[in-house]
């Protein structure tokens, strides 16, 4: 391969990584924001961190298949670790732990309402019911026992 190609094919990359950084700095700002939804209730302010962190890990993924590609057509890998691409991880590894924490509230929240539902119903929240056909209804509420 001619160095100019090597070259373009290096400088693609390197447009490509700085793109995923960029777009890795922008998820760890949204799954921030969706903290701060959580923490104050704001529904409308989560359903647009839900939306704009699907679009950004849609966004990633191309990102990462082009770079992938990218990295299969060049004729020669760099030796030793790129920087770039350790950067690139630890950003990665950095939004899982902001993720796992937000998905960790959520589940906190959830359990909780589902133990004040079983307050309310009188039905233990780990049971279930059974109808006449023998299938469990996990969280079964209320329901009629005859009808007029």
């Amino acid at each position: 391969m001619s160095p100019p190609l090597r070259q373009e094919f290096t400088q693609a990359l390197a447009d490509v990584q700085g793109e995923m950084r960029q777009g890795l700095e922008q998820l760890a700002q949204v799954l921030e924001a969706e903290r701060a939804a959580l923490d104050g209730g704001d529904i409308e302010a989560l359903d647009r961190a839900g939306a704009r962190k699907q679009a950004l890990m849609q966004q990633l993924e191309q990102l990462d298949a082009e770079r992938r590609l990218l990295a299969r057509e060049q004729p020669q890998a760099p030796a030793g670790p790129d920087p770039d691409w350790t950067a690139i991880v630890q950003s990665l590894q950095h939004c899982h732990r902001l993720n796992q924490r937000n998905g960790g509230i959520v589940g906190q929240r959830l359990q909780l309402v589902r133990q004040a539902l079983a307050v309310l119903t009188g039905a233990d929240s780990d049971s279930g019911l059974y109808d006449r056909s023998g299938e469990l209804h996990a969280g079964a509420r209320s329901r009629p026992l005859a009808a007029a």
